[in-house]
C-alpha cells in the first residue's frame, strides 16, 4: 500500500504515456486523482487514457504525438489543455535507445536517439512552461512540478552493451533538469530528474528477450540483486508530482537498487 497523496483537481502530462514506464506512472498518478493527459505515437493512446479514465474516474486525454516535431508537441499540449485543463505536472517518459559500435553507428540513428530523449525532453518541457506562466496570470498561486526521466547511464557506462548516443542524451536530460530547475524556479515550476538503473520496462524486456544473456549479467552488478519493478519507480515521482517535495528542485535522483555505488 503506498501513502496516497491528494492530487485531486490538477492535470498532468506524460509523454511516453501510452504503455510502459509512462503508463505505469500515469496510472499512479491518476489513483490518487491526477487528471491524466497521455502523449505517445502509439495509434490507440485515445483507448488507453479513456480505459485509465474509467478505471480511476478521473479525466483524460490520449493524443498521438511525436515529441520530435515542437509543432506537434505544442498541438497536443493544448488539445489536453481544452480537453481537461492546464497541466501543473510534467512527466517527460518518451524515449529510445540504440545499441551499436560508436565507430559503426549512423548519423541517422544517432540524430534520432537525441531528437527523442533531449529534444523532444525540451520541447515537452517548454510547452508545459510557457502555458503554465499564462495561466498563472490568472492565478498567481499556480505552481508546476517537471519530472524528466533520465538514465543512472547519465553518470556511468552500461556494460557490456554500447549505447554512446543514450548516454549523452541522458547526461543532458539531467542537465537540463538542473538548468530549468534554476531558471523557473522564481516562477514556480520545478524541474527535477529522475536516473532510474536497470528497470523492466518494455523497452528492457525486449532488449532481455533478444539478448538473454544480459539479464544475468545486469543483475550480478545489481547491489540489490534484481531489476527494478514499475513500482520501484511511481512512487518518486508521485513525490516529486506533490507539494511535499515543493523546495526539491534542479536535481537528479537516482534510483538503481546501489548500481552506481559500486
Amino acid at each position: 500500500m503506498h501513502m496516497p497523496i491528494d492530487l485531486r483537481g490538477t492535470t498532468a502530462i506524460i509523454t511516453g504515456g501510452g504503455r510502459g514506464l509512462g503508463l505505469a506512472i500515469a496510472r499512479d498518478l491518476a489513483s490518487n486523482g491526477a487528471g491524466i493527459g497521455l502523449l505517445d505515437v502509439l495509434p490507440d493512446v485515445a483507448a488507453t487514457a479513456a480505459a485509465v479514465a474509467t478505471e480511476f474516474s478521473v479525466p483524460a486525454a490520449g493524443i498521438i504525438s511525436d515529441v520530435r516535431d515542437a509543432s506537434a508537441v505544442e498541438a497536443a499540449f493544448g488539445a489536453v489543455q481544452e480537453q481537461i485543463g492546464v497541466a501543473t505536472t510534467l512527466v517527460t517518459a518518451a524515449g529510445i535507445t540504440i545499441w551499436g559500435e560508436s565507430a559503426k553507428v549512423t548519423p541517422d540513428d544517432w540524430q534520432r536517439v537525441l531528437d527523442i530523449n533531449l529534444n523532444g525532453t525540451f520541447y515537452a518541457c517548454q510547452s508545459f512552461a510557457n502555458r503554465l506562466h499564462a495561466a498563472q496570470a490568472a492565478d498567481a498561486d499556480l505552481r508546476g512540478s517537471i519530472i524528466l526521466i533520465s538514465s543512472m547511464s547519465a553518470r556511468i557506462v552500461n556494460v557490456p552493451q554500447f549505447q554512446a548516443s543514450y548516454h549523452a542524451s541522458k547526461a543532458a536530460v539531467s542537465m537540463l533538469a538542473k538548468s530549468l530547475g534554476v531558471e523557473w524556479a522564481a516562477s514556480g515550476i520545478r524541474v527535477n530528474a529522475v536516473e532510474p538503473g536497470y528497470m523492466l520496462s518494455d523497452m528492457t524486456r525486449e532488449f532481455m528477450d533478444a539478448n538473454p544473456d544480459l539479464a544475468g549479467q545486469w543483475q550480478g552488478l545489481i547491489p540489490a540483486g534484481r531489476m527494478g519493478e514499475p513500482a520501484d519507480l511511481v512512487g518518486l515521482v508521485r513525490f516529486l508530482a506533490s507539494p511535499e517535495s515543493g523546495y526539491l528542485t534542479a536535481q537528479s535522483v537516482v534510483l538503481d537498487g546501489g548500481y552506481t555505488a559500486i
